[in-house]
């Protein structure tokens, strides 16, 4: 179903009130930043509920969501066979602290999804992964740099939440200032942050520093600030790079992991990296992230190798049976085509709209709005103010409309199963309408 809802009739009193009490309670009210709202000049919306393609918030309005989590629930909202086995795992207990025979099936599924990975390590979060990656490929080199791009966000982990500075590549000693504050410069420093697609800048790094670098981490399709989508050459050359002096190759794939097919991006690209990073769809709207790589590497973490990472909820029964009714039920032949089709069918009704810079970048089921004309940026430097300007200014029109978009002009959209084609041209619709009003 379509959202009937307009600005006429939109309520967001329990809203604000719920914010209002959040923001005596919680640091900005919120407990992840960008739900904040504060780019697209508003205040948060409070959810009570959500099913398929819809989601319910505390006034009583209904929307058709877009964000779908961040991307993990490519099946929808509350899908009945998800919710099935998660209720049949929650009545046999809801943690154990030990093994059990779930965490054996998710990390086959996860070998058996990802060509030349021997070994799987489950943890709760893409955050917590990453970290463990980092960690892993220090503890295989024994070095002590890594090197990541401009732009590039993986997780609120210290060494990672770092930025470019003036003159790296010529300086003496290598390193970054960090983008937050209370992560030191001792840290802050064993990260080299380099520009998107630039590999030629790389190679000048790793000439300098390639015996002290221990790996690259990259998302192999950027999804975390606009859809930066990178060329099969420069994937091959960070590859080439990493054989060349020794360092390790990481693939941040906790969005693009199954989101495209089934397995990575990576494997679309022809490239094989050596540690891969996951999240989000693999939890099934639970939280549950992995690292999987080959044995060689895997088997240096504890307990059979030096490399120590543990975690009390890693394997949490419920989450990994969210995850593997979600990961079976991609295995089959339905999802991903029907996804194909509504991406298909979301490019073709923006450009039906006649407004030229009513547009953006779509591979699979992943959409960025990028509301300017010109060519489309592969790197975060080059977004240009006007799209984002854009996109701030219709946001809240588009959300009285009934439609939830994420509430950043960086983010990108994801489409679900749960979607329909009158959901893609109620979106359009309400986008075509917000942009009547802005230049």
């Amino acid at each position: 179903m379509s959202s009937t809802n307009s600005p006429k009739t939109w309520q967001r009193s329990r809203s604000d009130a719920l914010y209002d009490q959040a923001c005596a309670l919680i640091p900005g009210g919120v407990n992840s930043p960008v739900r904040a709202f504060k780019s697209v000049h508003g205040r948060p919306i409070y959810f009570a509920s959500a099913q398929g393609a819809n989601v319910t918030d505390a006034d009583g309005n209904e929307y058709i969501d877009f964000c779908n989590s961040w991307g993990p629930l490519i099946l929808g909202h509350a899908d009945a066979d998800v919710v099935r086995s998660v209720q049949e795992s929650a009545v046999r207990g809801l943690s154990y602290g030990a093994c059990h025979v779930g965490e054996v099936r998710m990390a086959k599924a996860l070998v058996d999804a990802f060509p030349g990975m021997e070994m799987a390590r489950l943890v709760s979060s893409g955050t917590e992964a990453v970290m463990t990656a980092l960690r892993l490929s220090r503890g295989a080199t024994g070095r002590s740099l890594i090197v990541k791009f401009e732009g590039g966000y993986h997780g609120h982990v210290d060494a990672l939440l770092v930025k470019a500075g003036s003159g790296l590549i010529t300086a003496a000693e290598p390193g970054a200032e960090a983008s937050s504050a209370g992560i030191p410069k001792e840290i802050a420093h064993t990260t080299v942050a380099v520009p998107l697609g630039n590999l030629d800048q790389l190679r000048e790094l790793f000439a300098l520093h390639g015996e002290r670098i221990a790996a690259i981490i990259i998302e192999p399709l950027p999804a975390n600030n606009g859809l930066l989508v990178q060329s099969k050459a420069f994937l091959q050359g960070l590859r080439q790079l990493c054989d060349q002096y020794d360092s390790l190759l990481i693939f941040d794939e906790v969005i693009s992991g199954f989101r495209l097919h089934y397995g990575g991006f990576g494997h679309l690209m022809g490239v094989r990296p050596d540690l891969i990073t996951l999240g989000k769809i693999i939890g099934g709207g639970m939280p549950v992230g992995a690292v999987v790589g080959p044995k060689k590497i895997m088997e240096l973490l504890a307990p059979v190798g030096p490399v120590y990472q543990a975690g009390t909820l890693s394997g949490n029964p419920v989450g990994i049976a969210a995850g593997l009714e979600t990961l079976c039920k991609l295995a089959g032949p339905k999802v991903y085509p029907h996804l194909e089709a509504l991406g298909q069918h979301l490019e073709t009704r923006l450009q039906q709209t006649g407004i030229p810079w009513l547009r953006g970048r779509r591979i699979g089921s992943i959409f960025w709005p990028y509301f300017d004309v010109g060519e489309i940026p592969t790197d975060a430097a080059s977004i240009s103010p006007v799209a984002v300007r854009r996109f701030n200014a219709m946001y809240q029109q588009v959300l009285q409309a009934g439609y939830y978009l994420p509430p950043s002009a960086y983010e990108v959209l994801f489409l679900s199963y749960a979607h329909q084609r009158e959901h893609i041209d109620g979106l359009v619709q309400a986008l075509a309408n917000a942009a009547q009003g802005v230049d």
